[in-house]
């Protein structure tokens, strides 16, 4: 089913869902990459076959292809075992909601037939929250890469000292967009559409290890 949101051109937005009734929806490394591949290949105006494309060429290689004009401008993302973030704003009209429904539809529909089952996997389309504050926003980009955390301590924010295993584990983890900043090499992320917080190494891993440290909401 497709939302039927107003979504704003050149407005931010907090995109998340998670499995039906919290049910792990990346239970392999394999879903992750699939995943990954279609935030990339269903960000694009064009109506292409993305499973026959995804079947054909490796997972490195997905990158690399060229696409028509995107649905909209991602400036962040975390992929967790039940559930994902993707911080967007729309480029087209109606640009988040088409983008959404192919990400979504065409995530389940790999997962479906790759486990045999039927039904529904997300909790509905998809929720949505509008960034209306620049302070907002900077909070979405530290909550966002610092979601995965909670992997390596479910309660991290309550303890006290040093965190920086924990910064070393949301460095490495694989499936944010934290290391696209970090190394300079958006793919999925396109941060030219958003103000520019992080134009250095040095200002990223500063702005992500201060939210770590003071332990935000």
């Amino acid at each position: 089913m497709e939302r039927k949101d107003s979504f704003v051109e050149g407005e931010y937005y907090h995109l998340y869902n998670r499995g039906v009734d919290k049910r792990v929806i990346f239970p392999s490394p394999r879903d992750y990459q699939r995943f990954l591949m279609l935030l990339y290949l269903a960000n694009s105006t064009e109506d292409t076959r993305i499973g026959n494309v995804l079947r054909s060429i490796k997972y490195n290689d997905i990158f690399k292809l060229d696409r028509a004009g995107p649905l909209v401008a991602i400036g962040a993302f975390c992929l967790m075992p039940n559930h994902f973030h993707i911080l967007a704003t729309p480029l087209t009209d109606e640009g988040i909601s088409k983008f959404m429904l192919k990400l979504q539809t065409g995530y389940s529909m790999y997962f479906n037939t790759k486990n045999e089952r039927g039904g529904a996997l997300f909790q509905g389309p998809f929720r949505s929250i509008h960034v209306d504050s620049d302070q907002y926003l900077k909070y979405l980009y530290s909550y966002i890469h610092l979601n995965p955390a909670k992997l390596m301590d479910a309660k991290w924010k309550e303890h006290v000292g040093s965190k920086d295993a924990l910064m070393r584990f949301v460095e490495s983890y694989p499936y944010s967009s934290y290391a696209t900043y970090v190394n300079d090499s958006h793919a999925i992320t396109e941060p030219t559409k958003f103000p520019e917080y992080f134009s250095s190494r040095e200002e990223v891993e500063s702005h992500i290890r201060d939210w770590l440290q003071t332990e935000p909401d």
